[in-house]
């Protein structure tokens, strides 16, 4: 069974953009990965593969529950407490984006911070 990822670090990376079909095919030849579709029900994102064999990133489509993300390359980092570390963004300048919501068995949500950096928090279920 994998580590469970431990707060402060860089759990996942993923890109969010209109035609995630394109964008696979672009890193699948410019670094090697393989792409794996996850089916999202009527469409599928993919999760980026090593040469190994591990995932190492998501792309996935603007739409559903995606719709509103950012077209870069979002890292989520792990935290002990999602709504809170959200309260804590907003307290000091910063802004909550989407979330906090479920994702997989744990939660998320997308912050800005005040300088316009934008990434995720994670915690793992």
């Amino acid at each position: 069974m994998p580590e469970t990822p431990k707060p402060g670090s860089i759990a996942w990376t993923d890109l969010t953009v209109d035609d995630a079909d394109a964008l696979r095919d672009f890193y699948t030849r410019v670094t090697g990965w393989k792409a794996e579709a996850l089916s999202m029900g009527d469409y599928s994102d993919y999760v980026m593969m090593s040469s190994a064999g591990d995932g190492v990133a998501g792309i996935c489509h603007a739409r559903g529950p995606n719709a509103q993300a950012p077209p870069q390359w979002l890292i989520y980092i792990v935290v002990d407490d999602v709504p809170r570390a959200a309260a804590e963004c907003t307290a000091l300048g910063g802004q909550v984006l989407d979330g906090p919501r479920p994702m997989a068995s744990g939660s998320f949500c997308v912050i800005r911070d005040p300088a316009g950096a934008v990434c995720g928090l994670y915690r793992p279920g």
